[in-house]
This record gives C-alpha cells, sequence and structure tokens, in this order.
C-alpha cells in the first residue's frame, strides 16, 4: 500500500470541503512517509462503522439460506457496532464487536486491548500514528477522548501522533476498506444472534488472512467529560500542529526519545 492518501474523483459523490481540505491531505501524506519510513513508528487507522442490529432483518445482496426476514418494524435482539483497527503497512485487521455505544472510553479500551496484543513485537521507543475521523467520541477536543490517550502515553511509555481527515472525507480513512469488506460480506446473512455475526466477522479475508475478532459487552457511560481544571492539565500535554491543531496532534511521551519530525 502507497503510504501516501489516494483520492478518486467520483461523478456520483459529492464530498464537501473547508478551506482547509487539500492542505489537509498534504499534511497526512507527509505524515504517512515519515511514519512508513521510520522503523520505530507504526502506523494504524481506527474507527467505528455503522451498527450492526442483530435479528431477521433483510440485508442488501443475496441470501445464502432460504429464510423468511421480518415483514415490520421490530426491536433488535441486540445491537452490534463494530470497531475496527488496521494497520496499513502490515495488511492486518482487528475488529470488536461491541454490544454497548461507542464513547470515548470504549475506543480507549480498544486502543489498550489492542496494544497490549501486539506490543511485544514492535520497537522500543514505538511513535504510534493514529488515523481518525474526527468523529464525536474520537475528536481532538473531546476531553475524555484526550484524556485516555494522554493515559495511554503514560501506561505505556510511548507517543502517540494523532492525524485526523477532513469533514465528510472519512472514507480515505484506511480502516474503511476492511470495514468495507466486512459489510459486504454480511450481504445476505442470516444474523439473528450474536454468534452468528461473529462468525461472520471471523469468515471474512483480508488479502488472505482473517481478522482477528473480539466480543466486547462492556457497557459504556456517555456523556464523561472533564472539568475545566481537568482539560487543562490534559491540554497542557497535547502538542497541535500549527495552523492545523485541530487536525495534527501529538501526545509526547516526556521520558522517552523524541518522536519523528512531522516531516520527515
Amino acid at each position: 500500500m502507497p503510504s501516501g492518501t489516494t483520492r478518486r474523483k467520483s461523478r456520483k459523490v459529492s464530498h464537501k470541503k473547508i478551506p482547509e481540505t487539500d492542505a489537509i491531505f498534504e499534511q497526512v501524506t507527509q505524515i504517512n512517509h515519515a511514519a512508513d519510513t521510520a522503523d520505530e513508528v507504526l502506523r494504524i487507522s481506527m474507527d467505528a462503522k455503522a451498527t450492526v442490529t442483530v435479528g431477521p432483518f433483510v440485508r442488501g445482496g443475496k441470501s445464502r439460506i432460504q429464510v423468511e426476514a421480518a415483514d415490520h418494524d421490530f426491536a433488535p435482539a441486540a445491537t452490534v457496532p463494530p470497531v475496527g483497527i488496521f494497520l496499513p503497512t502490515l495488511e492486518e485487521l482487528f475488529v470488536s464487536a461491541v454490544t454497548s455505544k461507542v464513547t470515548s472510553d470504549c475506543l480507549g479500551d480498544r486502543r489498550a486491548q489492542w496494544w497490549e496484543a501486539v506490543r511485544e513485537r514492535c520497537a522500543p521507543g514505538t511513535t504510534l500514528g493514529i488515523h481518525l475521523d474526527n468523529g464525536p467520541e474520537n475528536h481532538s477536543r473531546r476531553t475524555q477522548c484526550m484524556q485516555r490517550l494522554v493515559d495511554f502515553v503514560q501506561d505505556y511509555r510511548l507517543h502517540v501522533r494523532l492525524a485526523y481527515y477532513p469533514p465528510s472525507h472519512s472514507k480515505y480513512n484506511p480502516v474503511e476498506r476492511g470495514s468495507g469488506i466486512l459489510e459486504h460480506h454480511g450481504n445476505g446473512a442470516w444474523l439473528d444472534a450474536l454468534a452468528a455475526v461473529l462468525g461472520f466477522a471471523r469468515t471474512m479475508t483480508w488479502k488472505g488472512p482473517h481478522p482477528v475478532v473480539a466480543l466486547v459487552t462492556t457497557t459504556y457511560q456517555t456523556g464523561v467529560t472533564l472539568t475545566k481544571e481537568a482539560m487543562e492539565r490534559v491540554a497542557a500535554q497535547l502538542k497541535r500542529l500549527s495552523p492545523w491543531g485541530k487536525w495534527f496532534v501529538d501526545i509526547v511521551c516526556p521520558d522517552c526519545p523524541p518522536p519523528v519530525a512531522w516531516d520527515t
């Protein structure tokens, strides 16, 4: 996969642009190149995707079995918003089937769970580059999101570099490719139980290998925020790239070697 971000022109889809859109994409491409040429940097892409409703619902595509879907609306047996973590340079996909609402704490736990699983094969002093889409639960101004990231840096003694995609362009986030395959894989499936959802997620493939799939049943509280004083302490540990501080943020471990420069 090329380290830069490629955008395709489409006659059917129109993306809203802000004045900084092109500059943000250029900076993302530059950061990707710096990350992919540095041994101590690991680049990941992370996002929560559209919720899967568990039950006898009509789904797109051709059904794999002869079934009769419900002909009226009713409450689903469960709802499962998948949270994906994708490693573009290693072509590895991790999927968490979450039965709760996806919150900043949920995303923080998924990030820590994933890191615990892969950290032994990463170089000491790793900088973790994370692609995000500036959604409500992972926004760079979201107090609880930033608190969890600061805690992550301190707990694991590594640097974190956040690179957000501009509004209405989240489809360029690399994890979207794996999410699209997962959604297509479930078309026509009879997902009437959590076991069925997990089974289809585990049988999809991404360039050959299957994803690592986990079920998360923790209930997460919504609306968690920090006090103004607590957020000021967190903000003091954030280094925002001027003039796009909303889109590019470094969280530096003070006891680690300096991270790779933005423009290497």
